[in-house]
């Protein structure tokens, strides 16, 4: 591709956009890009579609060594074929990138005329920085002159730069001061089919569901009932379907439909040297082949959701890939699944991608989910193949199905598994029998309320029980001290019984964490147990003292009977005092309490920064750092969370402390749809979203660590001269990207945002001061 075209007279238009033919003895070497854990099968893939050789990398595969028609042919195959691959890459050269003008040098000495003609145009994607290159934008720029400027000093006018449909989309990627450049042969990724045009909030992309799918087996499954003529006996079954991606993908696997047939473009389609007679043949036949799939007997595809626009969403997008026929879509919650429903069905593939948390309360109201799905399963699938994917595997294990293979995935940056299950007896784990309880003394799920005598307490007891009593002698008189009388007491202390414990006045909050694998389920229950022991014997509790929260719970609604037959005063909010604040919680109904106890100091010094001032509270939960600032003398407020029940519960401890509403406004609304809508400012916004959010509710889906630089840039937008934003969260991983955020001045708040009670544990959370530089 890079000798010169005999005869060509660079004046005259027409010869420069002739289209050169390789020689046949030269040779290409082609880079497919893929998500981490992919790719065996993309090499595999490839190697089906008579492209390989092939060579695994790390996210990607080198294939194409072989002469050029061959190669182009072969590469043309994998852009319309491939349903795993993201990009497919024709490597030109690595250039040395120590100064950005060597770069350009460098750059400018590629013969882009046997690429492009100067009446074309160009896109250039850079990818990375460093010291030397710091803005990504300026790399694609010396690299975009490069090639502009080559083709204008030979033609005497130059090709122009479209972020739409490029003629030429070059890919340039920054690592340890080279720059690799490369022509980008797909155009946009392939993982856009072309059909997907309505989504749910957290959509699996379609390259990653068509290999969840190869994974499990579903091209052999369907094979094999061809071959035994019991393929409309068959089914892929999705009960949490979303936008209907996974049954899309397996439906084309069946039919034998190439994943890039209904595309607008690929990226090699405008190049001056495409094959277009090549491509041409390849399409066509591709169109016979989804001809002649789509005219046998097909598979019965299922799909459940509860949520009715992403379904009229997974309907949309079903006809828009012409295989609405073979779909069926219904309203309906996992737990409504039936056997009747799969009465005319032999056997098939149960395949799903539910939702998953990192919030101690998330996780623990979706193992609720996972199981539900687990008994249904059991109840109405034995028999046939199971595959969950989740970015939480510990939720798996919830289902009571044991996992026969499991496959690291990636979701984007989120480590994910595909757990593989047979629905199969042989295969259910039965949960250990529930605890005896005497009359009205189980607390919840086996944990009993055992009021002893301390010399009763086995030993582990007496362990944690002592290990109480060290730490509450400091933090009583730090308490009274600070004001407080709600605080950590425990925090895992003792690795071994893996427990949170906070005091709030006289009432005791216990929460499990989940214990390590090593760790038998019953052995970490007994041990939870002895810690309930060790809290109500010591501390003399009454039963309506001592408030258990645990990850194991039982399913459906009974883990709240036993809590609503309990007596009023355990149910009630229980007001508690922070400084001069009075805050209202609550032990029983809900995981968290209503304060995050781990940010006092964060309430306090936004308090402090927002005296005079006017302040925006983001996912204000219970409206707690409002209350502080408002007691602080902040001027006026504005407090955004999507939750109903938290805007209420903000407005009732906005009561409690006589703060009116006049000043100091509440508003139900997602907050990223508030960001994009305000047009006011403030002096002081506190940031303290969730780690992870994929609810039905919000505009997209929340990932901190991939959007908190996004988030961050909005709310300096909305800060007056001088302000000052707080950022915290508390992903254990997170990483705050300094280089992105280098426009501004960042303090790291995190150390002095650590009270007392929390010194054990000083990950708990971190925080940053953002100011304009």
């Amino acid at each position: 591709m890079t000798e010169k075209r005999s005869g060509r007279a660079p004046e005259t238009p027409s010869a420069e956009k002739r289209s050169p033919k390789p020689s046949p003895s030269e040779s290409y070497a082609f880079f497919a890009t893929c998500a981490k854990g992919l790719e065996e099968l993309l090499q595999a893939e490839i190697e089906s579609l008579g492209a390989g050789p092939a060579r695994q990398t790390v996210a990607g595969v080198y294939f194409g060594e072989l002469a050029a028609r061959e190669t182009l042919e072969g590469a043309y195959r994998v852009c319309l074929w491939s349903r795993l691959a993201n990009k497919v890459l024709l490597p030109l050269k690595s250039l040395p990138a120590n100064t950005a003008d060597a770069m350009y040098r460098a750059a400018s000495s590629i013969p882009w005329e046997d690429y492009l003609s100067t009446t074309g145009s160009l896109l250039v994607d850079f990818i990375g920085t460093d010291r030397v290159i710091k803005n990504s934008q300026f790399g694609a720029l010396k690299i975009k002159d490069a090639v502009v400027d080559r083709l204008r000093d030979r033609f005497g006018s130059r090709p122009s730069v479209s972020k739409q449909y490029p003629d030429l989309r070059i890919n340039a990627r920054l690592h340890r001061g080279k720059v690799a450049l490369s022509l980008d042969m797909s155009g946009d990724s392939l993982h856009r089919r072309g059909y997907r045009q309505q989504q749910g909030l957290a959509p699996l992309k379609e390259n990653l569901a068509a290999a969840i799918l190869l994974r499990s087996g579903w091209p052999e499954m369907v094979a094999k009932a061809r071959d035994e003529n019991t393929v409309e006996r068959l089914a892929l079954l999705d009960p949490m379907c979303g936008s209907g991606t996974i049954l899309i993908e397996g439906a084309m696997i069946a039919a034998d439909i190439a994943p890039g047939l209904a595309r607008p473009s690929f990226g090699f389609e405008s190049w001056l040297n495409h094959q277009s007679d090549v491509w041409l043949g390849i399409r066509e036949e591709a169109l016979k082949r989804r001809q002649q799939g789509m005219a046998q007997a097909m598979p019965r595809f299922m799909g459940f959701d509860q949520d009715a626009k992403v379904l009229r969403a997974a309907k949309f997008n079903a006809q828009r890939a012409k295989l609405d026929r073979y779909i069926d879509f219904a309203l309906q919650s996992v737990e409504q699944l039936a056997g009747q429903q799969l009465s005319d069905i032999d056997h098939g593939l149960v395949l799903s991608n539910p939702p998953y948390g990192e919030r101690l309360g998330e996780i623990d109201t979706l193992g609720e989910l996972y199981r539900g799905l687990g008994d249904r399963l059991k109840a109405c699938c034995e028999g046939w193949q199971c595959g969950i994917f989740t970015g939480n595997p510990d939720l798996g294990k919830t289902m009571g199905l044991r996992a026969h293979k499991r496959y690291k995935m990636f979701n984007g940056p989120l480590a994910s598994e595909l757990l593989l299950i047979n629905v199969e007896s042989s295969q259910f784990v039965n949960a250990p029998p529930k605890a005896i309880a005497p009359k009205a003394t189980e607390l919840q799920d086996g944990v009993l309320y055992r009021a002893q005598d301390e010399s009763e307490l086995s030993d582990g007891a007496v362990m944690v029980l002592n290990r109480l009593r060290k730490n509450l002698k400091p933090l009583r008189k730090w308490a009274k001290t600070s004001e407080v009388n709600c605080y950590r007491v425990y925090d895992a202390d003792i690795p071994e019984y893996a427990a949170a414990i906070d005091l709030y006045g006289d009432h005791w909050h216990v929460q499990e964490y989940q214990a390590p694998r090593s760790i038998d389920e019953a052995k970490a229950k007994s041990r939870f147990q002895e810690i309930v022991d060790a809290v109500v014997s010591g501390f003399q509790l009454g039963e309506d003292q001592i408030f258990v929260k645990q990850r194991r719970r039982q399913s459906g609604k009974k883990q709240y009977e036993s809590q609503r037959d309990r007596d009023e005063v355990a149910r009630r909010k229980i007001i508690v005092q922070e400084g001069r604040a009075k805050l209202a919680v609550n032990l029983w109904d809900y995981l968290d309490s209503g304060v995050f106890l781990d940010h006092r100091l964060v309430r306090k010094k936004v308090a402090e920064l927002s005296a005079g001032k006017r302040l925006l509270n983001l996912f204000c939960y219970t409206g707690t750092v409002t209350v502080q600032a408002a007691m602080s003398g902040a001027q006026s407020s504005v407090s955004v969370d999507m939750s109903r029940t938290y805007i209420d519960w903000a407005r009732e401890n906005l009561e409690l402390n006589n703060i009116s509403e006049s000043r100091h406004e509440l508003v139900q609304e997602d907050c990223f749809a508030y960001l994009n809508n305000c047009r006011e400012a403030f002096d002081v916004i506190m940031l303290d979203p969730p780690s992870f959010s994929n609810s039905k509710r919000m505009s997209k889906v929340l990932d901190i660590q991939q959007d908190h630089v996004a988030l961050i840039k909005r709310c300096m937008d909305l800060l007056k001269p001088g302000g000052v934003l707080v950022f915290s969260n508390n992903l254990r991983s997170f990483k705050l990207d300094v280089e992105a955020l280098e426009k501004f001045a960042v303090e790291d708040f995190t150390s002095a945002s650590i009270d007392k009670d929390f010194q054990r544990n000083a990950k708990i959370h971190q925080c940053w001061l953002i100011r304009a530089k």
